[in-house]
């Protein structure tokens, strides 16, 4: 059985909602176990993301850059630099912010760098902008809330929650995205997993 882990910090409940959406697309994946984790959850007991063969990391982006509570478990997670525990494991990243940018692509950098620096994979969006109505982007007001990657992001699943409430945002757009992102990295882990026994 494949393992897929998500870890992630919400703040507000927004974030909360994206991650939940990529455990859905992850867990729908036949031969996938899917595993939610808060970092909290996840900083506590590091050595059960050991198990697993693939490690999604998903946080706010507050000020431009990810959540203290993120950045916390990450440094937390240098213990497993140091013996290359991640090394090859694959890896993902998404976030959350109140407004269309909110700079959310530093974030995703940051969350990808640190996947890096473990010796991670790490696992594009894989899905053009306005992927569900590539029309709308000839429009001035271009993608709607129900438009799949509605962002144009390409690192990982953006979401834009602006001052609405959780479960009203993120949109079902943003919502939709981060489930099939959680598929994708979902997919793309049991690949290299059932490889990886062949040889």
């Amino acid at each position: 059985m494949t393992k897929v882990a998500i870890v992630y910090h919400s703040g507000f409940g927004h974030t909360k909602l994206q991650a939940e959406a990529v455990h859905r697309g992850a867990a729908a994946i036949e031969g996938v176990e899917a595993l939610l984790l808060t970092a909290e959850e996840a900083g506590a007991d590091l050595d059960r993301l050991d198990e697993a063969d693939g490690i999604i990391f998903g946080c706010p982006t507050y000020m431009g850059s990810m959540s203290a509570a993120m950045k916390k478990f990450l440094e937390s997670a240098a213990a497993k630099w140091f013996t290359q525990a991640w090394k090859d494991k694959v890896a993902g990243a998404f976030t959350n912010s109140s407004s269309y940018s909110g700079d959310k692509l530093n974030t995703l950098v940051g969350l990808m760098i640190n996947a890096m620096q473990q010796g991670m994979i790490f696992v594009s969006l894989g899905m053009h902008p306005a992927a569900s109505d590539p029309d709308s982007m000839n429009r001035i007001e271009g993608p709607g809330p129900e438009v799949l990657n509605r962002i144009g992001s390409y690192i990982g699943p953006m979401a834009a929650s602006f001052q609405v409430n959780p479960g009203d945002a993120p949109s079902t757009g943003d919502i939709a995205t981060a489930e099939a992102y959680g598929a994708r990295v979902a997919v793309i882990t049991r690949q290299l997993v059932r490889g990886r026994s062949a040889e």
